[in-house]
């Protein structure tokens, strides 16, 4: 019998499988269940975007693209950061078009990520990053976020947190799963620890569009002094309701981005032909999409801080991407306890908020960007939950 423990590479064998994952999968095999556990948006891609994927096949535009991505596509995501959030990339050397924002994550962290380097994770934040820096060999070192400050990253938490191995931060706002956003002031304010300690950022912008506050997303890359030292991630899944499409992008200085178009060239070739050409479409032709997405989901958000708030449960109020981040500590369960016990008497699928880090311990992710009907009879199932616990008790 063969040994596979001697041939399989023991970074990857010690890595945790996804927390959000567990959960899906055990909805998929109950009956009735809600399951408001995974990111993925229940609206269609808007019909314009779709027609231009099918007349992109019916056209027979099957091959290769240029590795970097189509020198249109990467121009109008160009134009679009430039207009959006007041940064402008050059579109011949500063863009790459990856297959989701996950793989412009991993791409980057490989690109800048040796042996022995420290890379500061914000937590509660999504579960990639860490794995990835530590399959480089890299330190990941969690930079905790609290409620009592709205989950934000504060100056003195970055300054305490870096050493003299720390390279780069990870931050990713608009946040998966709390739904915290940083504002302007705020972000000059790290801005001017990051510079002093000359470290490189990875801004995981994904749910950038989503952003329910007035003044909007502000990228970290428009602060003054950031852009150079920025490497952005973003995507068109959460935006245009792209999940399945896989195609995302990075955006950041051209020696970075060359050295990530290798790792990409070699891994991948280039993203999905018919997925470029439809995104094309959708950044010329998809911001009343965008705008009518949101203020849907921003009914929802309102509606489920409000829901959980009723029945109990604390419940930090998100500003952005399309999770609440509860409170379930009054209940006396742990966050995988709390989410067993739910799906197997309620049939409603959520994540423990330790999926995201052991910060996130005494949380649980809910997804809103299901439907209104799905999520007022979750809501209820989840206050009979909470409620049979306090008669328990």
């Amino acid at each position: 019998m063969i040994d596979y423990d001697r041939f399989l590479n023991k970074r990857i064998v010690d890595i945790k499988p996804s927390g959000i994952r567990k959960f899906f999968s055990i909805a998929q095999e109950m009956d009735n269940v809600i399951s408001l556990g995974v990111g993925e948006p229940d609206f269609l891609t808007p019909w314009h975007i779709r027609q231009q994927g099918i007349d992109t096949l019916e056209r027979g535009s099957t091959r290769y693209t240029a590795n970097a991505g189509l020198a249109e596509l990467r121009s109008e995501i160009s134009k679009f950061y430039a207009e959006n959030y007041l940064v402008k990339y050059n579109p011949d050397n500063e863009v790459l078009v990856t297959v989701g924002g996950s793989e412009g994550i991993d791409m980057a962290i490989r690109s800048i990520v040796e042996p022995g380097d420290e890379v500061l994770v914000v937590e509660p934040s999504f579960v990639c990053y860490k794995p990835i820096v530590e399959v480089c060999g890299g330190i990941a070192t969690s930079l905790v976020t609290c409620e009592e400050d709205e989950f934000k990253l504060t100056p003195q938490a970055l300054e305490n947190a870096i050493t003299n191995k720390t390279k780069a931060l990870v931050f990713p706002y608009p946040n998966n799963p709390t739904g915290a956003v940083m504002n302007e002031s705020e972000l000059k304010a790290i801005s001017e620890v990051i510079i002093k300690h000359d470290l490189i950022v990875i801004s995981d912008e994904i749910y950038s569009a989503l952003t329910y506050t007035e003044e909007g997303h502000i990228s970290i890359a428009s602060i003054t002094g950031m852009q150079e030292r920025c490497i952005v991630i973003n995507g068109f899944s959460k935006t245009y309701s792209m999940t399945g499409w896989r195609l995302g992008y990075a955006l950041g200085p051209k020696e970075i981005i060359e050295q990530m178009t290798k790792l990409h060239q070699f891994a991948i070739m280039s993203a999905p032909t018919t997925s470029q050409f439809a995104a094309i479409d959708a950044l010329r032709n998809g911001s009343d999409d965008i705008r009518k997405m949101r203020e849907d989901y921003d009914m929802r958000r309102r509606y489920t801080v409000h829901g959980f708030r009723e029945i109990g449960l604390d419940c930090f109020e998100p500003r952005g991407a399309f999770y609440v981040f509860p409170c379930i500590k009054s209940t006396g369960l742990s966050s995988e306890e709390f989410a067993e016990k739910l799906i197997k008497s309620k049939r409603v699928a959520v994540v423990p908020g330790n999926a995201f880090g052991d910060c996130g311990e005494g949380f649980i992710r809910v997804s809103y960007c299901y439907s209104i009907d799905n999520i007022k009879e979750a809501i209820k199932r989840i206050g009979e939950f909470v409620k049979e616990l306090n008669d328990e008790n």
